[in-house]
């Protein structure tokens, strides 16, 4: 044998036995708790035979608490870059088989040199995590995650960033994640959290677990800290190229548009009996969407967290677009400070991807309540009229029903900046609903009425003539044409088409500052 040869079959050796991780044994054990292995997760995320590792021979450099001894294959994370159904991508997957996927110093500076390297390569960063957190051996060297913390800020608008959290995450690595643009979280076998179970109790005396604490049910149903919650390891990675595919590979890209499927101008005839002209008839606003969009194209987002407030992406005539809409299902449509927070964000994640906006308004306006006014509902619900007077992306708002007073302001009127408003002839465009107006500017008249009932009902009947509906909006031009139902998506279409090159500069100024 050659020396060449024997060299070339020494790489092979030594690339063989660090990807096989923490061995065997633990591969298995990572198995038996339902999960994949880093790699098992890169194998099914890249495209085949399109992963090119960087940092495979990394090593840790501590020599204390037995550390010289222990060899941690790849410093316990697999890195570098592939594609993704043709598109490029970099990843980074912690290995929970070395050493539960611990964050040494290494070990994050190779997630850290990853995420730079996708925002200089102009291409969406995906993270794999499942790691117990800081590898405490390494003491002061790793005190901090302010490296990765660092990139994924500056990555912010930039790049697309996905996170799925397919294991543990905690301590102070959670922040990583949630800088991110996207977090979808694996059930049962993720969770998230600052502090874990024990020291809690240790502090404050609660007993709680992982999951209680943490789990994907507790981030995408309570805090709003997750977007998606997937059912295991593989529908996690599906997810994961699903939403990738409504995005672009960075800010300066318009997303992947596709050939319609679907006639673009087609009428939208259901959407009469699917929305009911009396205001106080609920309805499902997802049928709305479903029925102006390109079939079966609509991926929500946040689907379980602020169920007040649907948003999510889709399609019209091919090009991505999102949707932002008040769903009367869940607190008559009013916008609380949770559906303020949610909305206000996937409002700046779509104006920095350039994915233009569509709102389907129905509200009666901000949530009325102690708990909301002591919980900062002014300046969660300043927000959204920050997003949206923020954006520069084509905008449309269809009316269908309810646009009473700060609800009206908080959901993309012509006012904020937005390139076209249309109404349903069932809109109702007011300071007030009706019976709430009523009582206010009649109140003295009703209550000397001989009956006070009938004169309520007469005065409520004469503010609906005159300002419960569209039309004296349309006459102040605030809302650019009142529509048939059944022109929806037409209108929105044609809209999309004629602000396709849309340009709007931002202000000259450092940045602006988004109430908090």
């Amino acid at each position: 044998m050659t020396l060449m040869k024997e060299k070339i079959e020494e790489l092979g050796k030594r690339r063989a036995h660090l990807e096989l991780g923490g061995g065997p044994e633990r591969i298995d054990a990572q198995h038996q708790k339902g999960k994949l292995t880093a790699r098992e997760r890169l194998d099914r995320l890249l495209d085949p035979g399109t992963f090119v590792e960087l940092g495979l021979f990394a090593k840790h450099r501590c020599t204390q608490l037995g550390m010289d001894k222990k060899e941690l294959p790849a410093d316990g994370v697999a890195t570098g870059y592939g594609e993704v159904n043709g598109r490029t991508v970099f990843v980074y997957s912690q290995d929970f088989t070395v050493m539960g996927g611990s964050v040494g110093p290494v070990h994050q500076k190779k997630m850290a040199e990853t995420a730079a390297l996708a925002r200089q390569a102009g291409v969406p960063l995906i993270g794999l995590y499942d790691s117990a957190g800081a590898r405490l051996q390494e003491g002061s060297e790793n005190i901090t995650f302010a490296r990765l913390f660092y990139q994924n800020a500056m990555s912010s608008g930039h790049i697309p960033q996905i996170a799925a959290i397919m294991g543990p995450s905690a301590g102070g690595s959670v922040y990583s994640p949630a800088l991110m643009d996207f977090i979808i979280m694996v059930k049962d076998t993720s969770f998230m959290f600052i502090t874990g179970p024990a020291a809690i109790k240790a502090v404050t005396r609660e007993e709680t677990t992982s999951q209680s604490l943490g789990g994907s049910s507790v981030h995408c149903q309570k805090s709003g800290v997750a977007d998606l919650e997937a059912e295991c390891d593989e529908r996690c990675i599906e997810r994961v190229k699903a939403l990738l595919s409504y995005l672009p590979s960075n800010c300066f890209e318009k997303p992947p548009r596709v050939s319609p499927q679907d006639d673009p101008l087609r009428l939208c005839p259901k959407l009469e009996e699917i929305v009911p002209a009396e205001r106080r008839k609920v309805y499902d606003v997802h049928l709305v969407i479903d029925d102006i969009v390109d079939k079966g194209s609509f991926f929500e987002i946040k689907p379980d967290f602020a169920r007040n407030l649907v948003t999510g992406f889709a399609r019209m005539d091919g090009q991505v677009i999102g949707i932002i809409a008040n769903q009367p299902r869940f607190l008559g449509g009013a916008i609380d400070v949770n559906a303020s927070d949610k909305g206000a964000r996937f409002i700046q994640i779509l104006d920095a991807y350039n994915i233009p906006i569509v709102t389907l308004m129905d509200t009666p306006a901000f949530l009325p309540g102690l708990g909301q006014e002591h919980g900062g509902i002014i300046r969660h619900g300043a927000k959204m009229l920050y997003a949206y007077s923020e954006a520069t992306v084509p905008t449309v708002t269809i009316i269908l029903r309810k646009a009473y007073g700060g609800g009206w302001s908080a959901m993309a009127p012509k006012e904020l900046g937005i390139d076209l408003v249309f109404a349903w002839p069932t809109a109702e465009c007011a300071s007030m609903g009706p019976e709430g107006a009523a009582e206010v500017i009649w109140a003295k008249e009703i209550a000397s009425a001989p009956d006070p009932q009938e004169a309520r009902k007469a005065f409520i009947e004469e503010y609906e003539r005159n300002f419960a509906n569209p039309y004296l909006a349309a006459a102040l031009r605030v809302v650019d044409d009142i529509i048939h139902p059944a022109e929806t998506r037409r209108r929105i279409v044609q809209a999309l088409r004629m602000l396709e090159n849309k340009e709007r500069p931002r202000l000259n100024r450092r940045h602006g500052i988004m109430p908090v």
